[in-house]
């Protein structure tokens, strides 16, 4: 794990409206509540780490703004605009297809397993989504793919399938395929937990340099508690679908105030 630091930038103003906001927010699986009253918001260029067990409904939050799970009740707005539900005449009723889509435009998701389209080259892969989602010419998105696959260190590989990639090679691919959306959100769900142990690092170190030079808002899921650290303004502590304590990193990380955040923590960090 690499050597815990303070994050290099100091937190946002919360002042304005928050770029993510989750009000009243409730996710079920059949009689299993999985988030229940949940109530937080991300500030713009904030970076805001969840951390907890398995099971405690972390993923689940960056599947909902990815609108990759629908919401139970309650609501997520984007930049103060509903994602998915909006209280009109006194109902929550559905926002249209074409609203949803609009927001979805502005976030990014980097997976647990990569999800790579196997059929497509490295730079296929990475200009799919800036040339039919977004509009851009072949010719701009394939430039700004080349310079995003130097960026995370694999300029040899845009011809290259996935498959003939290591683990680590395809998920710094999957980084550079959501930068290239140039996403007002970044979601980071467990991004390291199916490599091996050896590359991890190399993983985390792009994304601290995405931390360092841009101002792009961040929710993240980690078992990286070294990394939590190192790039989060805030970091809450989940567990059971409801956050139990949350604060600055150097504050959660050493002086914990709940005893469900001091067990983990120690359970995790071995101490």
């Amino acid at each position: 794990m690499p050597t815990p630091t303070e994050s290099h930038s100091p937190a946002p103003a919360e002042a304005g409206t928050p770029v993510i906001e989750f009000t009243d927010v409730e996710k079920r699986f059949g009689d299993n509540v999985v988030l229940k009253d949940l109530n937080f918001s991300v500030a713009r260029g904030e970076r805001v780490t969840l951390i907890g067990p398995s099971g405690s409904g972390k993923t689940t939050i960056l599947r909902l703004v990815m609108t990759l799970e629908e919401l139970t009740g309650g609501y997520i707005h984007i930049d103060g605009e509903p994602l998915t539900h909006e209280q009109r005449g006194g109902k929550r009723v559905p926002v249209s297809k074409k609203q949803q889509k609009k927001l979805r435009t502005r976030i990014g998701m980097v997976f647990q397993q990569f999800n790579l389209f196997p059929n497509m080259t490295v730079l296929e892969n990475i200009i799919e989504a800036p040339v039919h989602v977004l509009g851009q010419s072949k010719q701009e998105a394939v430039q700004k793919a080349k310079s995003l696959l130097e960026q995370v260190g694999l300029p040899d590989k845009a011809d290259a399938h996935p498959t003939s990639l290591s683990g680590g090679q395809q998920q710094r691919v999957a980084i550079a395929r959501a930068l290239a959306m140039d996403p007002e959100i970044l979601l980071l769900d467990e991004v390291t937990s199916a490599l091996d142990p050896e590359v991890v690092g190399d993983v985390l170190n792009i994304l601290r340099e995405v931390a360092d030079t841009t101002n792009v808002t961040m929710l993240i899921v980690t078992h990286e508690m070294g990394f939590a650290r190192d790039v989060s303004h805030k970091v809450m502590m989940f567990d059971g679908g409801r956050v139990v304590e949350e604060g600055h990193p150097e504050t959660i990380f050493t002086a914990p105030e709940h005893e469900r955040t001091q067990k983990f923590l120690g359970a995790v960090l071995g101490h």
